[in-house]
């Protein structure tokens, strides 16, 4: 029997309108703020993605899908040498959203010379070679912003700010979240700092993991997401970026708590947050669910000035965030937040003879062409099956058309919850119906 692959899920039923309802959330929210619609290749060139997400992050190194067409493969295999399959390693599943969107900005050129930002976001599944756990699939959803050509703290401030209040929406309670800030530093400030945090790792190699033996020289910074306890232990007494930023990061960064503090937006700041990706620099920030130790975080974003140089444009600010939709599923879950809302109601047309199928077919024309959602019976049941089927559909009102009510060009219509029952002229049929249904 046919399965999916370990890691994907099926978006069907109630999960898919939880989906669909998310996106219809984020459709509204982000076009009040002047966001337009963006969907980008599910496939991109591998350097779309290693010029800004970066060579060392596991995401590169660990969990990105490479794609090979048939005729490539054949091709290394007759090589048969890793250095042939290294070569051929041209394209990637998108692991994310935002260098998709930079590299279209430059292509594109969203952004040109004194044009005012261009305001994107986006829904859709990123793929990532990860262990399928809970909440944490190879392939997920994200709903995602990205403002590109604002250096201006406030359009920091307004994207947090629109986070926050997508959380809102979606109906998580907001005692319920936590946002951490903080500052990275930019190419001024933070190779610097990048420096002495390598060197601290390495004053204290032999008590920490491998894996951070090796950030020390490929990406320092992420030995403070390091997963073992004993590593975050000592990376508590690492220099802090908060104390190594130059005098325009620091402005920049009180510039944007400014804003949130008088848009009343409370947060933690957190020095050792520093994300994941090696594109993020200054602002930066991430929201953990706390209700529940067990989900942690469900969303984050922050700046990323230099990655359209790296994707070969000119220089241009971006700020965006992308929540991922399993994880958030998890948290409404836990919160008790039914997305997907009451499984959906019709009106279901029933005949009591197989010879008046051809009324029922009309009948159920007339209905959907005046916007009502309509079933019926296309496998020849009985009268008190297609009762049953019109329970399973959760129907409201039923249709019944009967030899009487067919030659006086009438039908009964069945309350489906108190079985009062009325009938009704055809021609007038639509209206009727409209008007029960409130």
């Amino acid at each position: 029997m046919a399965q999916r692959i370990q890691g994907t899920e099926d978006l069907y039923g109630g999960y898919m309108r939880s989906w669909q309802r998310m996106c219809d959330i984020a459709r509204e929210l982000f076009g009040a703020y002047g966001f337009d619609a963006i969907e980008t290749p599910a496939i991109e060139q591998v350097a779309t993605f290693t010029h800004g997400i970066g060579e060392s992050t596991d995401v590169v190194r660990k969990e990105m899908f490479r794609v090979f067409s048939g005729a490539l493969l054949e091709d290394v295999f007759a090589r048969g040498s890793e250095e042939g399959l290294k070569a051929k390693q041209r394209m990637a599943m998108r692991p994310e959203g935002t260098a998709g969107v930079v590299r279209a900005a430059v292509e594109h050129n969203f952004v040109p010379q004194g044009a005012a930002p261009a305001k994107v976001w986006y829904s859709e599944a990123m793929f990532r070679g990860e262990r399928p756990q809970r909440g944490r699939l190879r392939q997920f959803h994200q709903v995602g912003v990205e403002w590109l050509g604002a250096e201006d703290p406030a359009a920091d401030a307004e994207t947090i700010i629109m986070l926050m209040e997508f959380y809102k929406r979606l109906g998580l309670p907001q005692e319920s979240l936590t946002l951490r800030i903080n500052s990275m530093g930019d190419g001024e400030c933070r190779p610097a700092y990048r420096e002495k945090v390598r060197q601290f790792i390495l004053d204290h190699a032999d008590e920490m993991c491998e894996d951070c033996r090796e950030r020390a020289d490929l990406n320092p910074l992420r030995a403070f997401d390091c997963k073992v306890d004993r590593d975050r232990e000592i990376m508590r007494d690492a220099p802090l970026v908060t104390d190594n930023l130059c005098d325009d990061c620091r402005d920049h960064y009180a510039q944007v708590k400014k804003y949130l503090d008088e848009a009343g937006i409370k947060y933690i700041e957190d020095p050792t947050l520093v994300r994941g990706l090696d594109y993020y620099m200054r602002t930066v920030f991430e929201v953990e669910y706390t209700a529940n130790a067990g989900i942690g975080a469900i969303g984050g974003g922050g700046r990323y000035d230099g990655l359209a140089e790296l994707e070969g444009g000119k220089h241009t600010p971006g700020i965006g965030f992308a929540v991922g939709f399993e994880r958030i599923m998890l948290a409404l879950e836990d919160a008790g937040v039914n997305l997907a809302g009451e499984d959906p109601s019709c009106v279901y047309v029933a005949n009591t003879e197989p010879e008046l199928r051809e009324a029922a077919f009309r009948a159920t024309l007339a209905l959907r062409s005046a916007g009502i959602r309509a079933e019926a019976d296309y496998q020849g049941r009985s009268l008190k099956s297609q009762f049953k089927q019109a329970d399973k559909h959760n129907a409201r009102l039923c249709v019944v058309l009967g030899p009487d009510e067919v030659a006086a060009g009438v039908a009964t219509v069945r309350d489906m919850g108190t079985h009062e029952q009325v009938q009704v002229p055809m021609a007038d049929l639509a209206a009727k119906v409209s008007e029960l249904l409130g």
